[in-house]
């Protein structure tokens, strides 16, 4: 009897403390959901769109930036539907996008998601070294403007920063399950947020005082300083940085993973879905706005790199050292999920390898840890080669761009949509079934001449600038 009363407890605990699945409860609601969203997308591709909004102007940068902002809440919900398989209410938990995309696509088609989702992450890694560096050097150019006058020489190479940068994420690299330590959230949302609105306050600030720069209805003029090929060029390649700024596919199962089962996940995601990508889209009309108001053509490429504002030559110094901290621990969150997946793989092929398994433990005065030879080479490894991409091309607005154009159709239109037809068995050919296809191919447009276009701006820079020998 004692032992039917403590069985019967037991379960009565689990109920409480496991999900349906067997897995730790969840607690996650709308507004928690929402909060993650925002941190996501806040990042420093918002600083980019100011640039983006001068080469698109008032009419068609606030026009693509709502119809960019409508496409993703419908498609988001489109893969909110897709977390339980077959489903969506009361289906079996796909635990990440690419299960998702397995359950209801079949195998060809989870590597195709691999490939795009792993390669954009990789590429982001890239990206935040070139951020990172591109801050640094602005912290210290601000400096030397403010010792020298405005128009003394102030540039320096990235070289240096993207090295100690790279030595950096080495040593963080080899921290086990870095990404689950949960400080590394509230920084990040916090320090995004501080540069947005710095930079959005100072170029507030110049439009206030009157020293705002025309602006016009179709961006920027085509004249002596800009060709009509390169205002086409840079019409692609701004709408690639808009992608970007839209983007938080790879880890939206990541959120619904933290909400509570009832109501709904689905129904839960959807309104924060709503929620998220209206405050975004807001804070993304208001950073965009009011930098290409205060800078009008000659808007640069990052607001608070590219010195519009030369003081307070602190807060400027403020601005960047937030976003040096953000990528900081950014470059982990995301390189993490592609250190796991290579090491697991590894496992798997070479599960009795003591090079590939086996743990060392090490004590250096009181601190004891652990390290791992594969995890030390094959990290460090990846690292060093990243940090090399970025120091052989340190273009900001044009990486951003090419990074939005590779993500931006695969992740955000084409797989939730076949993954939806194929939930509600669409038939073939149907008015439903021709409406999506024709936003997937229109979408699959807009990515490839924002990825063209960005190419085309990298090639430009590279041939101006000796490989490994830029200067910011």
């Amino acid at each position: 009897m004692d032992t039917e009363d403590s069985k019967s407890v037991s379960r009565r605990d689990s109920s409480v403390e496991l999900d349906d699945d067997g897995r730790i409860k969840r607690t996650g609601n709308v507004m928690t959901a929402t909060t993650h969203i925002v941190t996501v997308v806040v990042g420093a591709g918002v600083l980019a769109l100011a640039w983006a909004m001068a080469q698109l102007g008032w009419l068609a940068g606030i026009t693509i930036m709502i119809i960019f902002a409508c496409i993703s809440i419908y498609t988001y919900n489109l893969i909110a539907d897709c977390y339980r398989y077959p489903h969506p209410l009361n289906g079996k938990r796909n635990y990440t996008y690419m299960q998702a995309v397995h359950a209801y696509l079949g195998g060809a088609m989870h590597v195709f998601c691999g490939l795009v989702q792993y390669g954009k992450l990789a590429g982001i890694t890239v990206g935040y070294t070139i951020t990172t560096s591109t801050s640094l050097v602005a912290i210290k150019k601000a400096i030397c403007f403010h010792k020298r006058g405005h128009g003394a020489y102030c540039k320096f190479s990235n070289n240096p920063f993207m090295i100690g940068f790279g030595i950096l994420q080495i040593l963080l690299s080899q921290i086990p399950n870095f990404h689950k330590l949960t400080w590394l959230s509230t920084i990040a949302a916090i320090t995004s947020f501080g540069y947005a609105f710095i930079g959005s306050g100072l170029s507030l600030a110049v439009v206030v005082s009157g020293k705002g720069k025309t602006t016009r209805i179709f961006g920027t003029k085509v004249g002596p300083e800009v060709s009509e090929a390169d205002k086409v060029w840079r019409v692609f390649s701004a709408l690639g940085n808009i992608a970007l700024a839209c983007s938080y596919a790879t880890v939206v199962y990541d959120i619904m993973d933290t909400l509570k089962s009832y109501p709904p996940e689905c129904k839960q995601m959807k309104k924060a879905n709503l929620l998220g990508i209206t405050a975004m889209t807001i804070l993304f009309l208001l950073c965009g706005g009011l930098g290409y108001a205060a800078f009008g053509d000659h808007t640069p490429g990052n607001i608070l790199t590219g010195f519009g504002f030369y003081e307070p030559f602190w807060l400027v110094a403020l601005g960047n050292v937030f976003i040096v901290t953000h990528m900081v621990g950014a470059y982990q969150v995301l390189a993490q999920p592609l250190f796991r997946i290579i090491e697991m793989g590894a496992n798997m092929v070479w599960p009795r390898s003591d090079f590939i398994n086996r743990e060392y433990p090490t004590k250096l005065g009181s601190l004891t840890f652990s390290f791992n030879l594969f995890r030390l080479i094959w990290r460090t490894i990846y690292v060093v080669v990243a940090t090399i991409i970025a120091m052989a091309m340190p273009f900001f607005n044009e990486f951003l761009a090419l990074l939005g154009a590779i993500g931006f159709w695969p992740l955000i239109v084409f797989f939730p949509i076949q993954m939806h037809i194929a939930q509600k068995q669409i038939k073939r050919f149907s008015l439903k079934w021709c409406l999506l296809q024709l936003l997937s191919f229109v979408c699959f447009l807009v990515s490839v001449v924002a990825a063209v276009g960005s190419i085309r701006g990298i090639s430009k820079n590279i041939k101006k600038y000796k490989l490994f020998m830029y200067k910011q």
